[in-house]
């Protein structure tokens, strides 16, 4: 069978919107690849201090992404041919899939939304121990390892200490920001600030992905359940 007139128009919007959300699941795939393998990001979170690793709460979304990625491409490809073969049985397994995406990516924004804030406060809070061994006078057994932790913060971020510092970190600038002179360090901005800036820039690349994605697959949905039910009013050819 043949669809025609509005139901025709529908089929190739289908294929377009399809087509679309095949790129945009490339585009993504290749966007988390990026933030995987970016060079601020995996500096930071290759440290090690104590025998703690960095928080890589951040790598659980990326490894989300790529998931997400390589399935929009498979679900998008799946979606065009069942457009052009004009197949219900396609459409309908498209749709299914199709709707198990949008259910995990409301579900994946609101848990986003709500631990938004988690990533960098986790970070904060690794450069924070380091911070306090880093200044310790005691001669701590871990001082050298802070301080090298401290070091690859401030080399990566272009940053120094945490904004509200002690007069002791202050004195101790030179081995802490070795690139910093005492005049460079009052107009350095902190390392709390460069953290959440860093992710939060992310975060909002993430979003923004993931609402166009969104309005892509709502128009899809509905399309495809136009199409479903032009197909199966269509008279036998």
């Amino acid at each position: 069978m043949a669809v025609a007139g509005c139901t025709l128009f529908i089929k190739y919007m289908l294929f377009l919107l399809n087509f679309l959300f095949w790129l945009a699941g490339g585009l993504i795939l290749v966007v988390a690849l990026w933030l995987r393998h970016d060079t601020q990001t995996s500096n930071l979170l290759i440290l090690e201090f104590e025998g703690h690793q960095a928080p890589h709460t951040f790598y659980i979304s990326v490894y989300i992404l790529i998931a997400v990625g390589a399935v929009m491409m498979l679900v998008g490809f799946l979606g065009c041919f069942g457009a052009i073969q004009e197949s219900q049985c396609l459409l309908g397994t498209f749709f299914f899939f199709l709707v198990i995406l949008f259910a995990c990516e409301v579900a994946a924004a609101i848990w986003g939304f709500m631990n938004r804030d988690t990533i960098s406060k986790e970070l904060i809070n690794f450069y924070d121990s380091a911070y306090i061994k880093a200044v310790d006078v005691s001669g701590s057994p871990s001082k050298d390892a802070a301080i090298k932790v401290l070091d690859a913060f401030h080399r990566t971020l272009d940053c120094c200490g945490k904004g509200d510092d002690t007069p002791l970190f202050k004195q101790v600038t030179s081995t802490l920001c070795p690139r910093k002179s005492p005049e460079d360090f009052l107009k350095s901005q902190s390392c709390h600030h460069k953290l959440i800036e860093l992710f939060s820039e992310k975060l909002h690349l993430i979003g923004l992905a993931a609402l166009v994605v969104a309005v892509i697959m709502i128009f899809e949905m509905i399309f495809t359940m136009v199409l479903c039910c032009g197909i199966r009013n269509s008279p036998a050819q």
